[in-house]
């Protein structure tokens, strides 16, 4: 019994370690729980984007992927946690290797993962637009938003957010990775891929917010929807015309421009989802039918009456769906937004702006958001290698502002214009620097059709301050032409670029002033001295040589800015690099589109219209003389 005994005398000891012991597995055993449930809801699968259509949440069982092992306790870095609920722009470890591709598939668990108040937004592209994108997804982060999604359709736009911390699914698409080119059949099958997208995602019973990547947000929308419980659909349109002063909904009687399905909003109705099934089918089953072309088609078989006299919403399509259009003024286009402004003039806050209305594909939007300063772009961009050249435009009052406005007083403004960008250009060239673009005015309006020189009905002001595509072949400039045959690359930015929140401080800081004066005068020399308060004196008409000498004195200056480009440069020595130099500028410009009496009715700009005794803005008088000028 001595055993017996010695137990009898250690018990108080034994228990209190055998409940240590008991509490040590108890916390051991939690641990490895949670470990292993974090890893499950740490990875998302469903199957692949366009084989989902129709499927049901059973089909869509979770593919786990084992938990890592972790000695000790976790950091909240290292915690495991869903792919799709980290917080956006927290990117994921590099230690990591990227899930599996058939994880990013769309389900309506991913979904739900993103979706707050039921609604999500959503956007998708290929990696050409990736910069667009990250654009998209800033400007809604900023706004506080972060029920968003992504869909990816090539595996490389996927990787590449996903790094990035941004919230993306695989479409499946396997689309190429490059600019596919508004129109082109490629662009086609990607409008496919937006209605599938839609059919695909109303099912799972949340609200979505379906936008191009070609558009950016400037103020969180989702409570002005909101406002419209009702609406199955709320669409933008290309209106340019406004039908109301505020910010109701446009009167539907008075748009008489398509619905721009770059922006709208489906709620899970079932007139939305037949409507949106019924799309899906229509493209489908015909490929020539462009996507816009055929929601419009459906959505206006029927159209009216109104809902009531209060809803601003009308009866459409089957005459179940309750149709809203967004006002024009603040869900904005690329007319009502860069060329009216109506926004401005109606003293409302945009919402949103979707780069329409505008011209030299992608980069002359990408160049638009520069100008409105809505575009993200790195930091390189604001400092350029070579440093910025920049000037102050002059333009006489009587071009600006005086007599009517016409073809030939517009020309005469732009003209007047060109001419001094043509002298910038070749300064810049020669410095090797980046010229910052001037303000551009212009009197008309440029579209595709005829017109009297701006809409009617619409608020455009002449003068008005127009986008640089108007007459600048934007996607040329930006394009690496052979040097051989154009010279060297003479790189821009966007007239808004000094004034970007974005500009560094030390880009801002480090500024050459240049004074143009004429030679012979007092203190009018070819020197690299500056006056007291850091102006330099530069004399007109100075070569390329000089150029180089006076201002390689000022290659770390960031900023150099002249007073005029008038008369400000004498001309290329080397006549082969002149004869480059002009191949290049010969298409840098384009047309101004359209008089009414003529066929063809547009009108080539002529970068060098100031060589050409009685030169007149006339559209090509016959097949043979339609081209850009010699």
């Amino acid at each position: 019994m001595g055993w017996r005994n010695a137990f009898d005398n250690s018990k108080p000891v034994f228990v209190a370690v055998y409940a240590t012991v008991i509490v040590g597995i108890l916390f051991s055993s939690l641990y490895v729980i949670s470990a292993i449930y974090s890893g499950k809801a740490a990875t998302f699968s469903a199957t692949s984007f366009q084989n989902n259509v129709g499927s049901s949440s059973l089909e869509q069982a979770p593919n786990v992927s084992q938990p890592a092992i972790v000695q000790g306790v976790p950091t909240p870095k290292l915690e495991s946690r869903n792919v799709s609920m980290r917080p956006i722009w927290e990117a994921p470890p590099r230690t990591k290797k990227m899930p599996r591709l058939k994880t990013f598939r769309l389900t309506k668990e991913l979904v739900q993962q993103r979706v707050k108040d039921n609604v999500v937004i959503v956007t998708f592209g290929n990696y050409a637009f990736m910069d667009f994108i990250l654009t998209w997804v800033k400007h809604l982060t900023d706004l506080g938003i972060s029920n968003l999604l992504v869909g990816a359709m090539d595996t490389k736009l996927l990787e590449a957010l996903y790094w990035k911390g941004v919230p993306v699914f695989d479409m499946g698409s396997h689309m190429s990775t490059i600019d596919v080119g508004w129109g082109s059949p490629t662009f086609h099958k990607m409008g496919r891929e937006k209605v599938i997208l839609i059919d695909s995602i109303l099912p799972y019973g949340f609200e979505l917010l379906m936008c191009d990547t070609d558009m950016v947000w400037l103020k969180n929308p989702l409570p002005f929807l909101a406002r419209y419980p009702e609406a199955d659909v709320l669409t933008s349109s290309d209106q340019v015309v406004p039908t109301v002063a505020d910010d109701r909904l446009d009167i539907w009687q008075q748009v008489g421009a398509a619905y721009n399905i770059g922006i709208f909003h489906w709620r899970p109705t079932d007139p939305a989802k037949k409507l949106a099934k019924e799309w899906k089918d229509m493209l489908l089953a015909d490929d020539k039918i462009w996507d816009q072309n055929g929601f419009n088609d459906l959505v206006r078989k029927q159209l009216g009456p109104s809902v009531d006299g209060e809803s601003e919403l009308v009866y459409a399509y089957d005459g179940s769906l309750k149709l809203g259009i967004l006002p024009a003024s603040i869900f904005c286009s690329g007319h009502t937004y860069f060329v009216q402004a109506m926004y401005q003039q109606l003293r409302l806050e945009p919402y949103a702006v979707h780069t329409t209305f505008q011209y030299a594909g992608t980069d002359g939007k990408r160049h638009r958001l520069r100008e409105g300063m809505v575009f993200y772009d790195p930091p390189e961009y604001y400092d350029a290698p070579g440093g910025f050249l920049t000037f102050k435009p002059s333009i006489p009052k009587i071009l600006l502002l005086e007599g009517q406005h016409t073809v030939e007083s517009h020309f005469a403004l732009v003209n007047y214009q060109i001419k001094q960008i043509r002298t910038a250009l070749a300064i810049a060239s020669v410095l090797n620097r980046t010229l910052v673009m001037p303000p551009l005015w212009c009197r008309l309006d440029r579209l595709w059709f005829p017109h009297p020189g701006v809409l009617e009905g619409s608020l455009t002001r002449q003068p008005f301050l127009c986008p640089l595509d108007h007459v600048f072949e934007v996607n040329v400039m930006l394009k690496e032409l052979p040097v051989e045959e154009f010279g060297p690359q003479i790189n821009i930015r966007e007239y808004s670029f000094f004034d970007n929140p974005l500009m560094p401080k030390q880009v801002k800081d480090s500024w050459l002033e240049v004074q143009l004066c004429q030679e012979g005068i007092r203190d009018c020399l070819a020197s690299n001295n500056t006056s007291p308060s850091g102006v330099l004196r530069f004399p007109k008409r100075s070569s390329e040589e000089t150029l180089k000498t006076v201002f390689s004195s000022f290659k770390d200056v960031k900023v150099i800015q002249f007073s005029s480009m008038q008369d400000a440069f004498l001309g290329f020595a080397d006549k082969i690099r002149e004869e480059r130099f002009r191949n290049r500028m010969k298409r840098y410009v384009g047309i101004w589109c359209c008089v009414a009496e003529h066929t063809p009715g547009h009108i080539f700009y002529d970068m060098y219209w100031d060589e050409k005794p009685g030169w007149k803005p006339i559209p090509p008088q016959n097949p043979q003389d339609d081209h850009p000028p010699p």
